[in-house]
């Protein structure tokens, strides 16, 4: 299976599809009124919702990451990690400039 594999491509596929997957789940959950392009305006321009959201949404990562190194397969684990930074670097960026 493929995800039993300890592969640095996996990880960083892994790891940019979670947080993308995170942030479905919170808008079908929270926000299930509103149409998915009105809810990513939203997250993007207010910043109390980029910190809140977006922190959330990088949650997927740290299970997904939690999991490949409890199970010691630490190339997939370190691709996730580098993902998840880039995706963290890029929530402060989007913060400090909005």
């Amino acid at each position: 299976m493929i995800f039993r594999k300890d592969n640095l491509k996996l990880g960083i596929f892994m790891g940019l599809i979670g947080p993308v997957l995170g942030l479905l789940i919170i808008y079908l959950i929270k926000y299930p009124s509103q149409s998915f392009f009105e809810f990513l305006d939203f997250f993007i321009h207010d910043n109390k919702m980029i910190t809140s959201i977006g922190s959330l949404s990088l949650l997927v990562n740290v299970i997904l990451f939690t999991i490949y190194i409890n199970t010691h397969r630490d190339h997939t684990a370190k691709g996730i990690f580098i993902v998840t930074l880039i995706y963290g670097i890029g929530i402060l960026l989007l913060k400090i400039l909005n």
